[in-house]
Parts: structure tokens; C-alpha cells; sequence
């Protein structure tokens, strides 16, 4: 049920309000103001954990990386707690069944974390977009994506959702800089706080600027044709301009291989 009420803005604001009506998704000024403080207050806030994908490239000897276990709890639990305590209780993780089924085993439906999960079956795709899109006729608004294999801890996952809720932007992704080039990830430039190029593992990195795995986005981006996010959607978006970035000096950590365990092991240690 919705009730009528009435507020005192000033001339700025309105016209920055009255910009969004679009005629569309949004088709008045009541609809834009209501659309904004849902974004902003975030009540029951969506997030993804991206899975999926040939299971060999998803394991670290023969365990998967969701369900390796680093301390006293795994990467799944690590991520599902860090996402509750940011107001996330609805989270949907896409994946293989077998993958999925080693997950349940460890969280189960999330009721004993203060979350509900619901798993996405990914039976055949050919990258992280057609495994997204798995999403569509699911989500409805605003949501957080985070890859399986990184520990974020540490990341301010608020500020990066009011980033995205201050940018007229589909998609935000969560920059991080090195003081050397990487040639394992997305490296970006930027403009402000306006992505203008996202190459994908480049051989000869111009950038020192990289995504981090993990982005807040509004459902338009299920919208985007290509079977990868990196390699078809981000350039698509742009292009369009319709893609930005937040840049974050937090740490995060990237499970790749054996030595990744170690130094993640190393590093909570310390904590």
C-alpha cells in the first residue's frame, strides 16, 4: 500500500530528480523520488556470487574455492557473513550443480547466517554474462556482484553502493591500483569516476588501474548481449557510457593458487 505524502526540496534537486524520468522505468517525478531512497536506503539489498563456469577453473587442487577452507570458516562463509553485516540478506549464487552442491553443504539456505540464498543452477554457458543473465525475471532492482574466489573483508561495500546510487551509471565496478602492471586482470582507465576503457588481461598493460571482482549494477545489464563481462558487456557499457568506477585502497585478496592460500592464511592471521 502506498500513502501520499508531501516534502520540501529545493529548485536544484528537483531538476536532478526530474531528470530521471525517462518515460519508461521511470514515468514521473513521485516514481523517481521513490525509486531514489529504495537505491539509497537499500532495504533487503540483493547480492550475486558468480560460480560458474567450467568447474576446473572455479578448484585449487581438488577442492573448489567457495568451499576451501582458510582459518576457522571457508571463503563462502567469509563472504555470506560480510554481506549480511552490509544488509545484504537476499544472495543468489550461480553455479555448476556439483559446485552447488558442495556450497549447501556448507552454508545450507543461509537461515542460520540471517540470510536466504537461493541457488542458480548453471547447466551449460560460455562465460560469467550468459551466467549472469541466469538472473533475469529474479532480480528487479539493484544489486551487488561478487566473484567466488576473492576474500573482501576489508572492502567498504557501502561506500562502493552510494557510488553507484550518485551515478547516473548501469553498472560500478570496484577499482583497485598496483604499483606494477598486471596482466591477469581488467585493467581500466578512468575519467573522474567514469570508466573510459576495460581491457580484459591485457599482454602489455597500460594501466596500473584494475576491477576487482566485485561491482554493484542495475538490472539493464542482463539487457547486454556477449557471453563475458569483461570481454563483451563492460565495453559495451563503455561505449555507452554508461559504466564507473570506485576507487578503493582496501585490500582484497584473489584465491588463484596454492600460494594465494598461504598468503590469505598469513594475512587473517595476523587480524
Amino acid at each position: 500500500m502506498k500513502r501520499k505524502i508531501s516534502i520540501t526540496m529545493n529548485e536544484k534537486t528537483i531538476k536532478e530528480v526530474d531528470s530521471m524520468v525517462n518515460g519508461i522505468s521511470i514515468r514521473n517525478r513521485s516514481q523517481a523520488i521513490e525509486f531514489l531512497v529504495n537505491k539509497s536506503l537499500g532495504e533487503n539489498k540483493v547480492a550475486v556470487i558468480l560460480a560458474g563456469g567450467n568447474e576446473k577453473n572455479i578448484k585449487i587442487g581438488d577442492q573448489y574455492k567457495p568451499t576451501l577452507k582458510i582459518g576457522d570458516t571457508t571463503v563462502i562463509e567469509s563472504g555470506i557473513k560480510k554481506l549480511r553485516e552490509n544488509g545484504f540478506k537476499d544472495i543468489y549464487i550461480i553455479a555448476r550443480r556439483n559446485v552447488l552442491t558442495k556450497i549447501f553443504k556448507v552454508i545450507g539456505n543461509g537461515e542460520s547466517y540471517g540470510v536466504n540464498v537461493e541457488f542458480i543452477e548453471e547447466k551449460k554457458t560460455s562465460g560469467s554474462a550468459e551466467s549472469l543473465r541466469l538472473l533475469k525475471g529474479k532480480v528487479k532492482k539493484t544489486f551487488l556482484v561478487v566473484y567466488c574466489d576473492i576474500i573482501f573483508n576489508e572492502i567498504n561495500l557501502k561506500a562502493l553502493w552510494r557510488e553507484h546510487v550518485r551515478q547516473k551509471s548501469i553498472t560500478t565496478l570496484l577499482i583497485s591500483s598496483s604499483t606494477i602492471a598486471r596482466e591477469e586482470v581488467g585493467t581500466v582507465k578512468m575519467e573522474g569516476g567514469r570508466i573510459v576503457e576495460f581491457v580484459e588481461k591485457p599482454k602489455e598493460p597500460e594501466s596500473y588501474v584494475f576491477f576487482s571482482g566485485v561491482f554493484v549494477s542495475d538490472p539493464e545489464i542482463l539487457e547486454y548481449g556477449g557471453s563475458s563481462l569483461e570481454k563483451d558487456v563492460f565495453s559495451q557499457l563503455v561505449e555507452r557510457g554508461l559504466i564507473s568506477g570506485h576507487l578503493s585502497s582496501k585490500k582484497y585478496l584473489h584465491l588463484d593458487g596454492e600460494e594465494d592460500i598461504r598468503k590469505i592464511k598469513t594475512y587473517l592471521g595476523k587480524q
